[in-house]
């Protein structure tokens, strides 16, 4: 049964101010899942309301996904804007400044070889390797959901208290227990244009919830899509998502001669 809590799906949220910030996960919020995630793709029509958006609110705009940064740049191109990938293990500021490391971590090299063995026994069982981390998908394959998530599990106790399982919408992830949505939300927070902004973050699984902590904390506004995870508000899928922010997009002016937000990069 679904949480009473999450009844009002159909209600689109209510618009922030315009002087707040935007945080953006992807799969599942900007567009939806597919049964690969090579295979996703982004329209004209997203990347143009993002570049309206960015303009509206000086560049205060971030992609926080699960994704590589690399692979958002090429969901997303020409556009280069603001991210945190892998889960906040790596991050490019406003101004194009990266942090993080993004090569792939030797640790995990044995994780590796047991999950390119476990998808090799399974049939459409995925294993993605992000370098510093690793998902095992099986969206395609759901009678293999509680091996898959035991097996990541007994990796990530082998390797010790640096590295967790991160359960999400059929997947499971392994990567460094430190870094979270939120350890890059609160870093954009502390450097302009975020900075003295209030934060909204949308998301929509179980993976956001630090993400909707961390702006909850700072007064702003949490919004997840679909019913998998509570937030303040609530949005019934990505067509909605983009319902709403077409709708703060229009609310959005930008200051008298101001140059239009550029990304760092875009071409």
């Amino acid at each position: 049964m679904i949480d009473r809590s999450l009844k009002k799906l159909h209600a689109i949220p209510p618009l922030p101010a315009v002087d707040c910030c935007l945080f953006l996960d992807v799969d599942g919020t900007l567009i939806d899942f597919a049964s690969n995630p090579a295979g996703a793709r982004v329209d004209a029509d997203l990347k143009n309301l993002l570049t309206a958006l960015a303009t509206g609110l000086g560049g205060a705009l971030a992609l926080v996904s699960g994704r590589s940064i690399a692979s958002l740049d090429l969901l997303f191109d020409p556009l280069r804007p603001a991210a945190a990938g892998l889960h906040g293990i790596e991050r490019r500021s406003a101004t194009g400044a990266l942090h993080g490391d993004s090569r792939p971590d030797p640790q995990l090299d044995a994780a590796r070889a047991v999950l390119r063995a476990f998808v090799a026994a399974r049939p459409q069982t995925l294993v993605e390797d992000k370098g510093r981390a690793l998902a095992l998908h099986f969206r395609a394959a759901p009678q293999f959901e509680p091996e898959a998530r035991t097996a990541v599990r007994a990796i990530a106790a082998q390797l010790g208290e640096h590295f967790h399982a991160l359960d999400g919408h059929m997947v499971v992830e392994l990567k460094p227990r430190r870094f979270t949505k939120a350890t890059a939300i609160e870093a954009f927070l502390q450097e302009p244009p975020f900075l003295r902004r209030k934060p909204v973050f949308i998301g929509d699984d179980v993976t956001d919830r630090d993400g909707f902590a961390a702006v909850e904390a700072r007064g702003g506004m949490s919004i997840a899509v679909g019913n998998r995870v509570r937030a303040q508000q609530h949005c019934e899928s990505p067509q909605v998502v983009r319902a709403w922010l077409e709708a703060f997009a229009a609310t959005l002016t930008p200051r008298a001669g101001a140059s239009p937000a550029k990304y760092p990069g875009s071409r």
